[in-house]
């Protein structure tokens, strides 16, 4: 199998390591310790606090927080929600200096990349848990430490199922560095979005699995080229040699995977949920589940609430609210994420039956503490194969 060095690059950006700046500079003076039980409080006194607060800040990494900043404003009218969309690296980089600063931040964060969120934000004294007394029984431990989780995301595998009715135009990851996928494998850099270096650093932490799949592809085993490390790291250089196309954020891989009329489209890792956007945007997104040995990546996305936040009694009303009603599907609260490839969390809210099952997605879902040790080197080594 060639290895060549060429790439292709549809959107110029600088491939900085994620995590820098966030040790650094000094911490804020400690203010006073906020010891309210919160979840002693009925909802009612919750909301009689909140409602004399009357406004809530919240950093996300989702457009969708919009729709949620007018639904919990319709359900709490004397409480205004500010709202800011930011990528997650951004919104951790955001969190970090402000709080270094001592300087007004958010009151809530809705943030993924959930191995920096373990090893700097939380180990900072950046954010603090809270989980809503009344969900807690319907969440496993993993989704409620170190912090509450409303629903797990993906990085996954998508092709444009217009073009191929049929299903996934692939089987095996290890296709997408054959010939026939050069120049037609997309994705965001993963040295500028965090998400998308979790999904390299997986591949990584789960070696073994990308080198029996490459036994199974190719018919032998494989051989690791000088300075690789692993044959997940094998993989990613052999995927950036076939001509990879690393762009500067997600709707540029959806458009060009699954824009419709699409002869001879090419493949890319993207968010299972942005299928969502198929209708509205002309696009005919949809997931290769089953793909060999994984999709993708799966992992939460959180819900944290900042030390000395200006607001607490709002911050935990909004965190409440976003964790979803008593209803099977959540509620105005989890609406905007009610939809095929984020999934629930609460064992009480039903899946959205067009969904694929995490069974069948087949894709890892990543431990934030094995990444946050490994990702750091994974991300120099991107810098070499570039």
């Amino acid at each position: 199998m060639p290895r060549t060095r060429r790439r292709s690059t549809w959107a110029a950006a600088a491939a900085l390591p994620l995590t820098l700046g966030l040790a650094a500079c000094a911490a804020p003076e400690a203010s006073a310790v906020d010891d309210t039980d919160w979840n002693a409080l009925s909802h009612e006194e919750l909301v009689a606090q909140a409602t004399e607060e009357g406004t809530v800040s919240v950093y996300a990494f989702t457009s969708r927080i919009a729709s949620i900043e007018s639904a919990f404003e319709d359900a709490y009218p004397g409480i205004d929600v500010v709202a800011t969309d930011i990528s997650s690296t951004e919104l951790i980089t955001r969190l970090a200096s402000e709080h270094r600063a001592g300087s007004a931040t958010a009151d809530v964060a809705y943030v993924s990349d959930a191995p920096v969120v373990v090893s700097q934000l939380l180990a900072d004294g950046v954010l603090q848990q809270f989980v809503p007394t009344r969900v807690a029984d319907q969440l496993d431990e993993q989704y409620q430490s170190p912090l509450v989780a409303n629903r797990l995301s993906t990085k996954v595998l998508m092709y444009n199922e217009e073009a191929y009715p049929d299903g996934a135009p692939v089987e095996n990851l290890w296709e997408l560095t054959d010939e026939e996928w050069a120049g037609k494998v997309v994705l965001v850099d993963p040295n500028v979005r965090g998400d998308y270096l979790d999904l390299v650093t997986e591949m990584s932490l789960r070696s073994d699995e990308m080198a029996d799949a490459y036994a199974d592809h190719f018919g032998s085993e494989i051989e690791l080229s000088d300075g690789i490390e692993d044959a997940g790291l094998q993989f990613i250089s052999d995927l950036y040699a076939n001509d990879a196309l690393l762009v500067g954020d997600t709707d540029t891989v959806n458009a060009a995977v699954g824009t419709t009329g699409q002869t001879d489209p090419p493949v890319g890792f993207t968010s299972y949920s942005d299928r969502r956007d198929n209708e509205d945007e002309g696009w005919a997104l949809q997931v290769a589940d089953g793909v060999a040995p994984s999709a993708g990546i799966v992992f939460p996305a959180l819900l944290g609430v900042t030390a000395n936040a200006e607001n607490p009694a709002a911050a935990r009303l909004l965190i409440d609210f976003m964790m979803g009603d008593d209803t099977a599907t959540g509620g105005p609260g989890f609406d905007p994420f009610y939809v095929a490839g984020d999934y629930p969390t609460r064992g009480d809210i039903e899946a959205p039956a067009e969904a694929v099952s995490l069974e069948e997605l087949g894709a890892w879902t990543i431990d934030p503490e094995a990444s946050a040790e490994r990702r750091s080197q994974v991300a120099d080594f991107l810098l070499t194969i570039q």
